[in-house]
């Protein structure tokens, strides 16, 4: 099994410079084991925005006001998303209420996105991470995490890397290491994984063989030494019963069997939960079954290692597509639903 990694950066805006600024990893590192956090809870929303069908910058806009919400709204603390054009990009880069609240992946250059149709994009809150644009600043001593986030503790920010994956079709994990400091300990840390995922797809034999394999990578980032666990969540293209098999394989968790099985931690008794023809079905609502016989389906996952809470499906909104003589036509922001996961470290 082949992959390689490239180092990322995350960025945050700077209004004084009206431009994306990466943020000082070496500071991050050094302060990071002076935010002590008895309890980190933290909300993850993961969605594959659709980048084939049409109208993708407006249907991206409409999704994305959605996920960040309105003025007093519980926005997420971490944010993946799938299938991101450049022209989408931009749009995430230019949202000002990105820019004012979230720290972002692959905000200082394309090359992520070169070659390939689309790419992932990670968001980090910067309300519940901790960084600093200034280089030369020295950590401060004896900080109080209520402080210095106003009423939650505030977690470190590691390494940013997306790991190549064998692939068809160019696929790449985006994985962030966070780190949160012992409550009994505070020189003392541990760095949870959090891997955006799109996995290949379709159903050939070579596509599966792919997914095998590139899950399998991915599981081993999440038991590595330097990992004290974390998750991984996106498109995981689970389209067959073999697909679904694969968590249980690699010593993963399927966070909505866990949640909502009948027996609540075991595999459920209904094969309808499992392949995700009922409630947990986040691909095919309100579509046509296609001519690969493809309908609802649990394409979308979060898988965990060592960490646990409670997850929900949520359903994309309707915009209109205009056809020239004829009455609008309607379809979904995305093909797929989007999935939100509050765990806990």
């Amino acid at each position: 099994m082949v992959s390689s990694n490239c180092q990322r950066i995350l960025s945050g805006f700077r209004s004084s410079l009206r431009r994306w600024t990466p943020i000082n990893s070496r500071y991050q590192l050094a302060r990071q084991h002076a935010l002590k956090a008895d309890t980190d809870s933290l909300s993850l929303i993961t969605w594959n925005i659709d980048g084939f069908s049409p109208r993708p910058v407006a249907r991206a806009k409409l999704l994305l006001g959605n996920i960040l919400g309105g003025a007093g709204s519980s926005r997420p603390d971490i944010i993946f998303l799938q299938e991101v054009t450049t022209s989408v990009r931009s749009l995430i880069l230019d949202n000002p209420t990105v820019r004012e609240t979230f720290l972002v992946t692959d905000a200082e250059d394309q090359t992520s996105f070169q070659g390939v149709p689309f790419a992932n994009m990670t968001l980090l809150s910067k309300d519940r991470f901790d960084f600093s644009f200034n280089e030369v600043e020295p950590p401060p001593e004896n900080i109080n995490p209520q402080d210095v986030s106003g009423s939650q503790p505030r977690l470190g920010v590691g390494p940013i890397s997306r790991i190549q994956l064998p692939s068809k079709y160019g696929r790449a994990a985006l994985c962030v290491d966070i780190t949160r400091s012992d409550s009994l300990n505070p020189m003392m840390s541990s760095t949870y994984r959090l891997i955006n995922v799109h996995l290949d797809s379709l159903g050939d034999p070579l596509a599966f063989q792919n997914r095998t394999e590139q899950l399998h990578i991915l599981a081993d980032l999440l038991r590595a030494p330097s990992s004290g666990g974390g998750l991984i969540a996106g498109d995981f293209n689970a389209i067959s019963p073999r697909d679904h098999a694969l968590l249980d394989q690699n010593g993963l968790v399927d966070a909505w069997l866990f949640l909502h099985s009948s027996h609540h931690g075991t595999e459920p008794r209904d094969e309808e939960v499992k392949q995700g023809a009922g409630a947990g079905a986040t691909w095919g609502v309100g579509t046509k079954r296609r001519r690969d016989n493809l309908g609802l389906g649990r394409l979308d996952k979060v898988a965990i290692l060592g960490v646990k809470e409670e997850m929900e499906v949520l359903q994309p909104g309707l915009i209109e597509v205009p056809v020239p003589g004829k009455p609008s036509s309607y379809i979904p922001h995305s093909d797929h639903c989007g999935l939100k996961f509050t765990f806990t470290l």
